[in-house]
């Protein structure tokens, strides 16, 4: 292939490097966070993509995650937050995003994460995938695991960022969010 062949990136007519990073977030973590606001220093624009999966039963519904992220980055002016459905790839070029950022923790993850990328270059060949690594000490946090410590009476503090675990307290005594 002759780089003439290569599909051009998408860009929005501003010219500005737009990023989509998505994922359930359910509950956001500080390992989305480090990923995130590095991020936000590498594109001009970076949107946290909810995606809205009904297979998954999830502990806060989509407005929730959306408020609370919102709340964690309100002072990032260049980080955005909203729900999607359906292909990211469609997702990502609605918004005019040349980039999907995806996270990667561990040699598990990286499995699973080459297969979609591959898949979505097949699908829109236009829009690059960039693997981003947490900080170290995230590297072993996910949704998942900070659900099931806290559910059990452990504690997250320095997993998730404070609104998040002032939301979690509230789930717990019964109280809605």
């Amino acid at each position: 292939m002759t780089v003439d062949a290569l599909p051009s990136p998408v860009r929005p007519s501003s010219g500005a490097r737009l990023a989509v990073y998505p994922g359930s977030f359910d509950p956001i973590h500080n390992g989305h966070v480090d990923i995130i606001l590095r991020g936000a220093r590498l594109f001009d624009r970076i949107v946290v993509a909810v995606s809205r999966n009904a297979e998954k039963a999830p502990l806060f519904s989509v407005e929730e995650r959306i408020e609370l992220m919102r709340e964690v980055f309100r002072d990032q002016p260049n980080v955005e937050v909203e729900a999607f459905d359906g292909l990211l790839v469609d997702y990502a070029r609605h918004k005019h995003a040349s980039v999907i950022v995806r996270g990667l923790r561990a040699v598990s993850d990286f499995e699973f994460e080459f297969q979609m990328a591959l898949m979505n270059r097949r699908l829109s060949p236009e829009i690059e995938t960039v693997f981003m690594m947490p900080a170290e000490r995230y590297t072993y946090t996910s949704s998942r695991l900070v659900k099931e410590v806290f559910s059990l009476g452990g504690v997250v503090n320095g997993l998730v960022p404070e609104a998040v675990e002032g939301r979690l307290r509230e789930k717990r005594s019964g109280g809605q969010a």
